[in-house]
């Protein structure tokens, strides 16, 4: 372990939007669209993407075909910057044969949110999960874990600090690479996130961590400030705000990656990414899913005569 984290001026952002944005939009894209849309992603400098999850379709119909997706994307060249959610070793046997580099596992504070979500209490999730990071890194894969509800449940109310943290050490023993903490509710304030990020910080570094926030309350570019004061590197996001929980009653989307990038290279700290070039991406891409986009940025830039889109 490590008390130490990075002090840099510099922030990675891992964008979540092509999975965990939509896979809980209710329009099904095409394998065309979905590439599309990642591949303008990446030239907008992002350099880490979710772009999918080796999930039932039957059950999560938006995330068919992510095998096609990383035949396409890949072709002869070897990445390392795309993840997809693995659910299980049947989930995770498909993710080898698509020859995927880097995958992510889900569990959560709360029983009640992850047998909603996974079918599991967390102590199953656990078990299954030893497992599966276990024959990923015989096969060399990096793992992500994410880690729900950290500072509230939909069902079980406020999640105390403590029980987070004893979580993310569990996560840590599997062998994890990175653990993403997510306020899947938007319920977190600057206060909490330092109180949950702050030992963990301590205990890890910043390498180990992330922080996913969502903005129900409108208070996720306050608490990725926060966390960003505290410590914490990496910050997950969705381009124009996709997103949200179909098993998070009330939760609204992502943070938008756009907002995100807004703030930090405002404050001269530097996120790789040209925004112009993300913004046009969301603009265009609300046209694709039918639905206006929630970043505060997006949204700016839209109602302004200023600039025009060829201009961005």
């Amino acid at each position: 372990m490590t008390s130490k984290f990075s002090k840099s001026n510099r922030v990675k952002i891992f964008e979540v939007g092509p999975r965990d944005g939509l896979q809980n939009e209710p329009k099904v894209l095409s394998v065309a669209e979905r590439l599309k849309f990642i591949r303008d992603l990446e030239k907008s400098g992002l350099e880490n993407i979710e772009i999918g999850a080796f999930v039932r379709p039957d059950r999560v119909p938006q995330m068919g075909s992510t095998d096609l997706i990383y035949k396409r994307l890949m072709g002869n060249r070897k990445r390392d910057n795309y993840w997809s959610l693995v659910p299980n070793l049947v989930g995770l046997e498909r993710a080898v044969s698509a020859s995927v580099k880097n995958i992510a596992i889900f569990t959560a504070t709360s029983n009640s949110f992850t047998k909603a979500n996974i079918g599991m209490s967390i102590i199953e999730s656990f078990a299954v999960y030893k497992k599966v990071v276990a024959e990923a890194k015989k096969n060399k894969m990096k793992v992500r874990g994410y880690l729900s509800t950290a500072f509230g449940c939909p069902y079980e109310g406020r999640i105390v600090p403590s029980k987070t943290i004893k979580l993310i050490h569990s996560l840590h023993d599997l062998g994890v690479d990175e653990v993403s903490i997510g306020d899947t509710i938007g319920v977190a304030d600057p206060v909490s996130v330092e109180k949950v990020m702050r030992p963990l910080l301590k205990a890890y570094g910043s390498d180990f961590l992330a922080i996913h926030l969502h903005d129900t309350r409108g208070m996720a570019l306050a608490n990725a400030l926060r966390a960003y004061d505290v410590g914490v590197r990496v910050f997950d996001a969705s381009a124009g705000g996709l997103g949200g929980c179909p098993y998070a009653p009330g939760a609204t989307g992502n943070l938008a990656t756009e907002d995100l990038v807004y703030m930090f290279e405002k404050m001269g700290i530097r996120t790789g990414i040209n925004l112009n070039k993300l913004t046009r991406v969301s603009v265009l891409f609300q046209k694709v899913i039918g639905k206006k986009s929630s970043s505060r940025y997006v949204q700016a830039i839209e109602r302004s005569n200023k600039r025009t889109l060829t201009n961005w």
